[in-house]
């Protein structure tokens, strides 16, 4: 009797492997990492022995996934990997009522760890790791074989205060127009060189005159700023055709849709962005410090140009954001437990804080739900959430919610102004909330104030 029970326990063991398999070969996953997924699930049912896979519950994803988030070694494909295993077992395979509600999404594109040339780690690294091997041959070429030369140009253009994306753009530009001359003496070319690559980048390459302009400002600035050379003269060249171009915008209704077709962190993330007008990488680089329940504001201590700014908190994503933080918390004391916790910030900052950077207040509100190896220091962090998870959330959901418009992370920035000068708000106010130098800027967002082109009725519907 005990050998049949034991046979039947086996037989039922080969049947659940095989539906595993069957349902990994269904879903594509190449043969090559099958044995890997069925590895993850062996070690999982491990770690839960005394408890049977049909009575698991989303606690039990939760605890196992942030334990193995906190392995230094595992390595981000490691862990979205565990994470998908673990979606297709219980989605496919035990299915049970709480599976398909459940926000595997999270687990998987919030574990992206920041590249070393991230914008919120870029300036706290060094020539050592910046000179370290990048996958683009030509950005490679140029910061070895023109070591000094891209020196001088990362040293002129921090001591100056420029942002971190500006230096990526900055570089891109220069690389390309280095390219076009073919690398000949990049360092001694002669500045009407530019008007002969902005004329090529207008004439044959059919840029916008937005596109030419970023060029041009980045060559201007290598010229005059880092090699110290006259450029009068250059400003002769083919300018591209300027285009106006209207931003995109919802309606309120396809706000509601876009916002239903989320779920989880991203949706949390998304309804913040377009209640308050923030840029993405303003939302994903949030601290605790700096959501104000008590006055109801946030105040952006990131913006672009190094500017703050005070924007509304949303009333009715107060609760949902407070029971978040709960969740953020016991994860942050969690990582102290386990001798982890230092949040991110300027070496500076962190040298006068000393012990405060692992105190609950400079923690990151979007934390990335794993750790992840800091470039400079080789410490191991948690850093904030990588904003390409949060930007093909919102590309999926505006599939699912049938809206036939190119939606983006901006474009919810782009319906918050529309819609608060929809309701009669002050355009000055509003320039102040989106953070614009220029009022002008605003200005754009008054084309749909009325309906139909201008406000004008089309004559076909006064047809009788």
């Amino acid at each position: 009797m005990v050998g049949n029970e034991a046979a039947e326990e086996q037989r039922a063991v080969e049947r659940f492997w095989h539906n595993y398999l069957s349902i990994l070969e269904k879903d594509s996953i190449p043969a090559t990492e099958r044995q890997w997924y069925r590895k993850h699930i062996e070690e999982y049912i491990s770690a839960h022995s005394r408890v049977k896979l049909r009575d698991h519950q989303p606690r039990h994803i939760d605890r196992y996934l942030t334990a193995k988030g906190r392995l230094p070694r595992l390595q981000e494909w490691q862990f979205r990997q565990i994470a998908n295993a673990l979606r297709l077992l219980f989605c496919k395979l035990i299915t049970p009522s709480w599976a398909s509600e459940y926000d595997w999404y999270r687990w998987r594109a919030y574990a992206k760890e920041l590249e070393p040339d991230h914008p919120t780690i870029m300036r706290d690294a060094s020539f050592g790791v910046l000179m370290a091997p990048n996958s683009n041959p030509l950005v490679r070429r140029f910061r070895e074989e023109h070591t000094d030369l891209y020196r001088a140009f990362v040293k002129t253009i921090r001591v100056r205060g420029m942002a971190a994306r500006t230096e990526k753009t900055y570089e891109h530009w220069l690389i390309r127009f280095f390219q076009y001359h073919q690398w000949k003496d990049i360092g001694q070319l002669v500045p009407k060189k530019i008007s002969d690559y902005l004329e090529h980048l207008a004439l044959n390459r059919h840029v916008s005159a937005a596109t030419q302009k970023v060029a041009m400002n980045s060559l201007v600035f290598f010229y005059r700023e880092v090699l110290g050379k006259n450029i009068e003269g250059i400003f002769t060249h083919t300018r591209a055709k300027a285009r106006r171009r209207l931003p995109t915008v919802l309606s309120k209704q396809e706000i509601k849709l876009l916002l239903d077709s989320m779920n989880g962190r991203s949706k949390l993330m998304a309804s913040l962005m377009y209640g308050t007008g923030m840029r993405i990488m303003e939302c994903v680089r949030l601290r605790i410090q700096d959501l104000d329940f008590a006055y109801k504001q946030i105040t952006i201590r990131t913006g672009k140009g190094g500017k703050e700014r005070i924007v509304p908190l949303p009333v009715s994503l107060i609760p949902q954001i407070q029971a978040y933080l709960k969740e953020i918390k016991a994860l942050h004391d969690g990582d102290l437990a386990d001798g982890f916790g230092a949040v991110l910030l300027p070496p500076a900052l962190a040298r006068k804080l000393g012990k405060a950077v692992k105190t609950w207040q400079w923690q990151f509100v979007f934390p990335a739900t794993k750790l992840a190896m800091d470039h400079e220091t080789g410490k191991v962090r948690r850093h904030h959430v990588h904003q390409t998870g949060l930007q093909k959330a919102i590309r999926i959901a505006s599939r699912k919610a049938g809206i036939n418009k190119r939606v983006t992370s901006h474009t919810l920035r782009h319906s918050f102004a529309t819609h608060l000068l929809e309701s009669g708000s002050d355009i000055r106010l509003i320039q102040e909330l989106l953070g614009h130098a220029d009022v002008n800027t605003t200005m754009i967002y008054t084309h749909v104030l009325q309906k139909g082109g201008l406000g004008v009725q089309s004559p076909l519907d006064n047809l009788s």
